[in-house]
C-alpha cells in the first residue's frame, strides 16, 4: 500500500510524539501494522529493488546499436526485419520504443560567427507573405520581395501578387536598377524558382535562373536547409524590419498604391535611418561604385501564355477577358503582362493593350472593337446610312424605307444610290421626289432618280405644225379608240 506524505506523517507523530503503539495507530488510521512498520522503517516508503525483468530485445541490443551507427536514419520497421533471422520475435512497437531512446542525445545549441561582407560582395534575397489585397471582393494574395545589400544594409522592396519564375526575374532587374549594379554573388534560401534539388553539399539552381545569373553576372548562392541564420540580414533588416517598421496601420489602395507607399518608405526612413549594428546610414555606407555594371537592355521576363481568340472575339487571360481585333478570332496569341500592363502579340506585332487589373471577371476593349465589328457588317452599314437618309431628306424617308423593305431589291444598294442622289441634288428635291414616288407607288432608287432627272430637264413644249393651206390646219379629226383596233386583231391571233 502506498501513503500519501500526511498519512506518513500521522505514523510518526502518533508514534514518536503520543507514544501509541502499531496495533492502535493501524485501528486508528484504518492500516495495515505491516504498512506500518514498512514506514517506520523506511520514512520515505522507498520499495525494495527488483530485479529488472527481461525484454525480448536484451539479447540484440548490441546488434541493434550497430545498425544505427551504421545507418542513423534506418526505421523500425527495416531494423526488424534484420533482426528476424537472428531470433527477434518481438513486435515493433518495443523497438520503436528502444530506438527513441537509444537516438535521444542533448542538443547543444549551434553557434556561428557573425561574417560582414565587402562593400559590393553580396545580395541577399528572399520573400515574405503579408496576407491579402482586396479589389471590390476579389481577394490577391500579396508577397514582397526583399533584397539587402549586405555591406551598407540597403534594403529594396517590392510587393507582389505572385511569386512565379518571371514575376522573380523583374524583381531583381527592378532591384538592381534600384542600386545601379549587381553584387558578385547573391545568396537565396532554397526557393523553387532559384533552387531545384538540394542533396548536402549538392545544389541543383534552376537553368532558367543559372541563365538570368550569367546574363547579369552574379555567382548564385544557396542556404544549408534549415539554416536561416545564414541570410539574416535579408531575414531581420528586410523582412522583420519591413514587418515593423512599414506595414503596421497602414491601409492600401491597390498593388500600386503598396508600392508607392513602400518606395516613399524607403528613400524617407528605411535607407536614412542610422542602423543599429554599423552605426550608419544605409544611404552613406552604400558604395555603388563596387558593383558590376549592368545590361544596356533589360530581358523580357514578363508572364507570358499563348491564348485563342474566340468567336466573341475575346480571349482569357487571369480570369478576365480582353477583346481584340475580329481579323484575329481563331489565332493563337500571345499574352504578356507585368504588373502594370497586359499587351497581346500576333508573332512579334503589338496587337493591343490594356491596363492591369487584378480583379476577376472583368471584359476589356468590348465597346471598341465590337464597335469596329458592327461597322463591318452590311447590316450595320445599312443601318448607319438610315440613319444619315433620315437626318437629311426628314420622316418621308423612313416611310418609303418601310415600303421599300418589302420589296426584294437590295437594302444596302438602295440605301447607297438614295444618298448619293442627295449628293448630287439637295435634299428637298429628294424629299419631292419621294414624295411623289411613294403616292405613285414606285419604290426603288432609280424611280426617285427618273423623277428628279425629268424635273431638272423638262420637255420643251414644240410650236404647232403650219400647213401650206390654212384651211387644213383648221380641220378637227374625231377622236379614235384603239380598241376597235383590238377587237378586229385578238380575235384572230386566238384563232388556231
Amino acid at each position: 500500500m502506498v501513503m500519501n506524505p500526511d498519512q506518513i506523517s500521522a505514523i510518526y507523530r502518533l508514534q514518536h510524539e503520543e507514544k501509541w503503539s502499531v496495533r492502535r495507530i493501524a485501528r486508528e488510521l484504518h492500516v495495515s501494522r505491516k504498512s506500518i512498520k514498512k514506514y517506520l522503517l523506511s520514512p520515505m516508503g522507498t520499495p525494495a529493488a527488483r530485479k529488472p525483468r527481461k525484454t525480448k530485445l536484451d539479447d540484440f541490443k548490441a546488434v541493434i546499436r550497430e545498425f544505427v551507427e551504421r545507418d542513423p536514419k534506418a526505421s523500425a520497421v527495416v531494423i526488424a526485419e534484420r533482426l528476424r533471422p537472428l531470433g527477434f520475435a518481438g513486435e515493433v512497437t518495443i523497438l520503436r520504443r528502444y530506438l527513441k531512446t537509444l537516438r535521444e542525445v542533448v542538443r547543444v545549441p549551434r553557434a556561428f560567427i557573425r561574417v560582414e561582407s565587402s562593400p559590393g560582395d553580396r545580395f541577399e534575397v528572399d520573400w515574405g507573405h503579408f496576407g491579402v489585397l482586396e479589389y471590390q471582393g476579389d481577394k490577391r494574395k500579396l508577397y514582397a520581395f526583399c533584397l539587402v545589400e549586405c555591406h551598407s544594409r540597403r534594403l529594396y522592396v517590392e510587393f507582389t501578387h505572385s511569386q512565379s519564375f518571371e514575376t522573380f526575374m523583374r524583381c531583381h532587374i527592378h532591384a538592381f536598377r534600384f542600386m545601379g549594379g549587381v553584387a558578385r554573388e547573391c545568396l537565396y534560401d532554397n526557393l523553387t524558382t532559384a533552387v531545384t534539388k538540394h542533396d548536402g553539399r549538392i545544389i541543383q539552381f534552376n537553368p532558367r535562373f543559372l541563365a538570368f545569373a550569367r546574363l547579369f553576372g552574379f555567382y548564385p548562392r544557396a542556404c544549408n536547409p534549415a539554416a536561416g541564420w545564414e541570410k539574416g540580414k535579408v531575414e531581420r533588416g528586410g523582412i522583420g524590419y519591413l514587418r515593423q517598421g512599414f506595414w503596421p496601420l497602414r491601409t492600401f489602395a491597390d498593388l500600386a498604391d503598396v508600392n508607392h507607399q513602400v518606395r516613399r518608405w524607403l528613400e524617407e526612413v528605411a535607407n536614412k535611418r542610422v542602423h543599429s549594428e554599423t552605426r550608419e546610414r544605409p544611404d552613406d555606407r552604400f558604395r555603388p561604385e563596387t558593383l558590376q555594371p549592368l545590361p544596356a537592355l533589360d530581358p523580357d521576363y514578363r508572364d507570358t501564355v499563348l491564348a485563342r481568340v474566340h468567336k466573341d472575339i475575346r480571349l482569357r487571360f487571369d480570369g478576365n477577358r480582353y477583346c481584340v481585333p475580329r481579323r484575329h478570332v481563331g489565332r493563337m496569341l500571345a499574352i504578356k503582362a507585368d504588373s502594370a500592363s497586359v499587351t497581346i502579340y500576333d508573332d512579334e506585332n503589338e496587337v493591343v493593350r490594356y491596363p492591369r487589373s487584378w480583379r476577376r471577371g472583368q471584359t476589356f476593349g468590348a465597346e471598341r472593337f465590337e464597335k469596329e465589328l458592327l461597322a463591318e457588317r452590311p447590316g450595320a452599314e445599312r443601318t448607319r446610312g438610315q440613319q444619315r437618309l433620315i437626318a437629311m431628306v426628314g420622316p418621308i424617308a423612313e416611310s418609303y424605307l418601310r415600303e421599300l423593305a418589302n420589296t426584294d431589291r437590295s437594302m444596302t444598294h438602295q440605301i447607297r444610290a438614295l444618298l448619293a442622289l442627295v449628293r448630287e441634288y439637295n435634299p428637298d428635291a429628294v424629299r419631292s421626289a419621294l414624295l411623289k414616288a411613294q403616292a405613285a407607288g414606285a419604290f426603288g432608287a432609280d424611280y426617285v432618280a427618273n423623277i428628279l432627272l425629268q424635273a431638272h430637264n423638262p420637255r420643251q413644249q414644240q410650236p404647232p405644225l403650219l400647213l401650206k393651206d390654212p384651211s387644213l390646219s383648221e380641220l378637227a379629226t374625231d377622236p379614235l379608240s384603239l380598241l376597235e383596233y383590238d377587237t378586229l386583231i385578238l380575235p384572230k391571233r386566238s384563232q388556231p
